[in-house]
């Protein structure tokens, strides 16, 4: 078995969801439950065949976001992934939403964090092992960094 690192490819600022289901009707199924939610947010969805034709379906509303999504996938070559980019929205919008649908087995992370994943490859196939999202914690927030916390929440809306 071979373990490597896959860098998550994507603008800095760029959101997205990268989980595991477990069924071929998953592209489609995400694509439902993203409009049904969050009908404005602009998004990209590519989903990682792991039988038949082993193939990268893929669809979303924004051709550049489902290029996006397509590009990784097939970088991640990994059985039932599916990865989501979006824009005009956050992961928190829609997380709940995609974790309902019924083919969807978990969530590696949701973050606009540079990510990469670690991937393991058994010659037969490759499958996620899990995920490193972001910096290391460098310390324990102070009363300012509180402060701060809580202006960016308010910021974005998320708190009054």
């Amino acid at each position: 078995m071979e373990l490597t690192t896959v860098p998550i490819d994507k603008p800095d600022d760029m959101n997205f969801i990268l989980g595991q289901s477990h069924f071929i009707k998953t592209v489609e199924d995400l694509h439902e439950a993203i409009v049904q939610t969050a009908p404005q947010m602009k998004f990209g969805i590519a989903f990682c065949e792991s039988s038949g034709p082993a193939l990268v379906r893929r669809t979303g509303n924004d051709a550049e976001l489902v290029e996006l999504a397509q590009r990784n996938a097939l970088a991640l070559g990994c059985g039932h992934c599916f990865i989501i980019f979006m824009a005009g929205g956050f992961p928190i919008n829609i997380l709940n939403t995609i974790k309902a649908v019924p083919e969807v087995c978990g969530i590696y992370c949701a973050t606009a964090n540079a990510t990469e994943v670690v991937v393991a490859d058994t010659g037969s196939g490759r499958g996620i092992l899990g995920v490193v999202d972001g910096l290391r914690s460098k310390g324990v927030e102070t009363e300012s960094d509180v402060v701060a916390r809580k202006g960016l929440l308010r910021q974005f809306g998320y708190k009054l």
